[in-house]
């Protein structure tokens, strides 16, 4: 078995090493995907993982056996260069976890084994989009490619609904833990409008919502709301520096940079408020932010981001804006903050909704099961299918 992962960008050798000298993880399961693969690679002839998107190009062979190939490009993927350096691989298997159809063609003509294993989402809005998603579902549902493993429910259902055949879509989940810990519901602190806490955790850029939380901390203030925000991520930190200077809110916003994984939940606890802001053009899968505020019980705001519906229901769970209006956002916030039976509610209901969130295949079990290729494995993945009827069962089929 020779075994290439494709994935759209990170750095799995920066990641291996950092690792292995002891640090901590920079999100949610982040060492058990590097160990994942590192397992992969003892029961093969090679496995080598390519980062497309990197500040440079590099191939070396790591310590756990794993080629890193990092592509050096930036924001524009060169599939020609990319489809040269997984042919050079001679794969036997191929795991694509990026959308980039000139890779699946290739994969189609040449025969090659291959899964897709997708942890974002799709745009359907526009014509393009519509166009776009046409072929690519043409294209899933060959046969060549075995299997159509996506991050969650919501994104399952989003590529049934362009057309990908629900009998080879198989659901995923990265969560390891199997209970929702052990917090208590929180009440709605009695001096909240005198110091709310809010929190955000995730990449600072204007798709995923930052510039409007910001301006909804502006708006919060004008009507005698105390604010403090504490936001962990790296990303266009010099522009919100400014814009926070320009809505006069220095003394309300903490940009924490990267935070260790263990420290995300001890910090929404603390918090009175998660936010989960991204706009509807951010490709998202389900944000793993989501899934730490619910074990945390600290109630959410989020957006009406299109991969949020199925499970965040407004005033039920969580509490829904609508994505990129601050307005909208700093009025949703008023109305948490005002409504102590609310807030209580919604704290309740978080545990229940982190257990429904849960699914029977982790990320790197889909994958091993299909490079297993036992009867016993072919039957567990044809079991975990959208169409079977454990998913009947739920109603999302």
């Amino acid at each position: 078995m020779r075994l290439v992962i494709v994935q759209y960008a990170g750095d799995y050798a920066e990641t291996f090493k950092r690792l292995a000298g002891g640090d901590s993880e920079n999100y949610y399961a982040q060492k058990y995907s590097v160990d994942a693969v590192t397992e992969m690679a003892k029961r093969g002839e090679s496995v080598t993982v390519i980062c497309c998107i990197t500040p440079k190009f590099e191939d070396r062979v790591l310590e756990n056996g794993v080629r890193a190939i990092g592509c050096g490009f930036n924001n524009k993927i060169d599939t020609k260069k990319l489809i040269e350096l997984i042919a050079q691989q001679n794969p036997t298997h191929l795991v694509m976890r990026t959308t980039i159809p000139d890779v699946f063609k290739w994969a189609i003509k040449n025969k090659i084994r291959t899964i897709a294993v997708f942890a974002e989402s799709i745009a359907t809005t526009s014509w393009r989009n519509k166009i776009r998603n046409y072929f690519l579902a043409n294209l899933l549902n060959n046969k060549q490619i075995e299997w159509v493993g996506t991050y969650g429910i919501t994104s399952s259902l989003l590529f049934k609904e362009i057309g990908v055949k629900h009998d080879k879509i198989i659901p995923w989940d990265f969560l390891l833990e199997t209970n929702s810990g052990s917090f208590s519901p929180k009440e709605l602190p009695a001096d909240v409008k005198k110091s709310l806490k809010l929190f955000y955790a995730g990449l600072l850029v204007k798709s995923k919502g930052v510039g409007d939380i910001l301006e909804a901390v502006a708006k919060l203030r004008k009507q005698d709301i105390s604010v403090h925000l504490k936001m962990a991520g790296k990303g266009e930190e010099e522009f919100f520096d400014r814009r926070v200077e320009e809505l006069q809110i220095k003394e309300c916003v903490e940009f924490l940079g990267m935070v260790p994984t263990p420290t995300l939940e001890p910090l929404m606890r603390e918090s009175d408020v998660v936010l989960v802001t991204s706009r509807h053009e951010y490709p998202e899968g389900f944000p793993l932010t989501i899934q730490h505020a619910l074990r945390a019980r600290t109630p959410i705001v989020a957006s009406d981001h299109p991969m949020f519906k199925t499970h965040l229901k407004h005033s039920l769970n969580a509490m829904i804006f609508e994505a990129g209006n601050s307005l909208a956002l700093a009025k949703c916030l008023e109305k948490l903050i005002s409504d102590s039976a609310l807030y209580h509610n919604l704290s309740v209901a978080s545990h229940s909704t982190w257990d429904e969130l849960r699914l029977p295949v982790k990320w790197a079990e889909l994958i091993d099961r299909w490079l297993d290729d036992s009867p016993e494995s072919k039957q567990w993945l044809f079991e975990k299918r959208l169409a079977s009827e454990y998913y009947n069962r739920v109603s999302v089929a």
